[in-house]
Formats: structure tokens, C-alpha cells, sequence
């Protein structure tokens, strides 16, 4: 039986249950009024009875229905069964799409911390080279004056003054003509 045939089932059940209260208001009408008809009292009676008995039949054999279905044993004609497989595999396929978002995002925000530092140590890494590299060229540039200055001549500008030279550890001042002053 399909889900449709069920519902229609149910509809039947519904139907007979409301000829049951008819009959059975009928029954009590009738025996309200000062001159009952007996027969038809339980004529009302007897219908009320086959009614209930009927609601009462279909009723427990949907019972027995939803008992067999419910529990999860296997039922001919049943697709409770495979629905709540169903159903159990997409909250399945669910829970593994959030869990694999979730650690794409763990890995993209421990990613993206391992590539802020590889760039905060490649940014020291050239920091620390460019002040080598400066340190080089003014221990050069002191090389180059300290071989410049022990070999040569260095004018120290301006009239008067003249020009120093050194050799050997002894400086020597030169004047110019122009009435300079040694020192």
C-alpha cells in the first residue's frame, strides 16, 4: 500500500466515524421524543454498533501499520525503511560537507599566518643583508680613507692652510705663501 492509499484509508476512517455520531445522535434523538419508535431506535442502535465496529477494525489495522513501520523492521510495501536511510545519509553527506568547511577554513587562516610570517622573515632576512652590505661599504669607505691618508696628500682647503701629508706616522704641515700660520 502506498502513502496515497493510506491517506485514503484514513479519509474512510474519518467518514464512518462521523456516520457512527450520526447514527448515535439519531438513536439518542429518537429516544428523547415522548413517542419513541422502538425499531427505529434500534435500527439508529444497530447502525451505531456496525459503525463502531468498523472505525474500531480499520483503526487498529492502521495501528498495527504505524507499529510495524515505526520500529524499522522491514514491511512489505514500506518505504519508511529506505526514506529514514535516506534521510540518515544526507545528514550524513551534511555533517561531512560542514566538518570539510571547517577545516578548509582551519587551514586557510593557518596558511595564510604561515605566509605573514615566511614574508616577515624574508622582510628581517633583507633587513639584516642591506645593513651587512651597509656596513661593508663603510668599513670600505674607512679602509680606502685610512690608505688614502697614509700614502698621500689631503687638502684640507682654504687660503692659508695648506696642504698635511703623513708618512710613516709623522705629519707635516706645508703653508702657503700667503702668510699662513703653521699649527
Amino acid at each position: 500500500m502506498n502513502p496515497l492509499d493510506k491517506i485514503h484509508a484514513l479519509d474512510e476512517i474519518e467518514k464512518d466515524i462521523i456516520l457512527c455520531m450520526q447514527s448515535a445522535g439519531q438513536a439518542l434523538q429518537e429516544l428523547g421524543k415522548e413517542k419513541t419508535s422502538q425499531k427505529s431506535a434500534e435500527t439508529q442502535s444497530q447502525q451505531f454498533l456496525k459503525s463502531l465496529s468498523s472505525v474500531e477494525s480499520k483503526l487498529s489495522e492502521q495501528i498495527n501499520y504505524l507499529t510495524q513501520v515505526s520500529t524499522g523492521q522491514p514491511h512489505e510495501g514500506s518505504g519508511y525503511a529506505s526514506a529514514k536511510v535516506l534521510q540518515m545519509a544526507w545528514h550524513r553527506i551534511q555533517h561531512a560537507r560542514s566538518r570539510v568547511r571547517e577545516l578548509e577554513e582551519t587551514k586557510a587562516k593557518h596558511s595564510h599566518a604561515a605566509r605573514q610570517q615566511q614574508q616577515k622573515r624574508q622582510q628581517e632576512h633583507a633587513a639584516a643583508q642591506q645593513q651587512q652590505q651597509q656596513a661593508a661599504a663603510a668599513a670600505a669607505q674607512q679602509q680606502a680613507a685610512a690608505a688614502a691618508g697614509g700614502s698621500g696628500s689631503v687638502d684640507c682647503g682654504g687660503p692659508g692652510i695648506g696642504n698635511t701629508s703623513s708618512s710613516g706616522g709623522v705629519t707635516t704641515i706645508i703653508t702657503d705663501a700667503g702668510g699662513g700660520m703653521p699649527t
